[in-house]
């Protein structure tokens, strides 16, 4: 089995980037721990991280024929992305979205998700036990062939 993990935009900033809202670990941190629970379930997963929507929409339509789902914290992209949302229909792939932060505690803005209607699940407000628990809930979805 074989995830591909998509980060959005400033996830790279992570760490030092309003650690009051996303904590104080780097997206290598995050990687690292994404790899290892990925190793105890016996799962391959390819982690990316863009600033450039095309280049996100670029790796989901490779997604398409290359892996078995997709682990997506679209960050800004969640709220303004339609072309995000549309890729992610067309590959048909099963997804789950995460955020480290509640994004429905904080701007209202924040609480519209183009994303959360075409997956299969959203994770928000955990920091990086969203990441993880949304690779445990896709692994698990993928296994049981839901």
């Amino acid at each position: 089995m074989k995830i591909l993990v998509l980060h959005g935009p400033n996830l790279n900033l992570l760490g030092s980037r309003e650690p009051e809202v996303y904590g104080a670990l780097t997206l290598g941190e995050i990687n690292s721990a994404i790899s290892t629970l990925a190793h105890e379930l016996g799962v391959e997963v390819m982690t990316f991280q863009s600033n450039s929507e095309g280049e996100l929409i670029d790796r989901i339509h490779s997604a398409a024929v290359t892996c078995d789902g997709i682990l997506i914290n679209p960050a800004a992209y969640t709220h303004t992305s339609v072309a995000i949302r549309d890729a992610l229909a067309a590959v048909a792939l099963p997804t789950v979205e995460v955020h480290l932060s509640n994004i429905h505690r904080r701007e209202e803005f924040r609480t519209r998700s183009f994303v959360a209607p075409v997956a299969i699940g959203q994770i928000s407000g955990f920091g990086l036990d969203s990441y993880l628990l949304g690779l445990r809930a896709i692994f698990n979805h993928i296994k049981k062939g839901l």
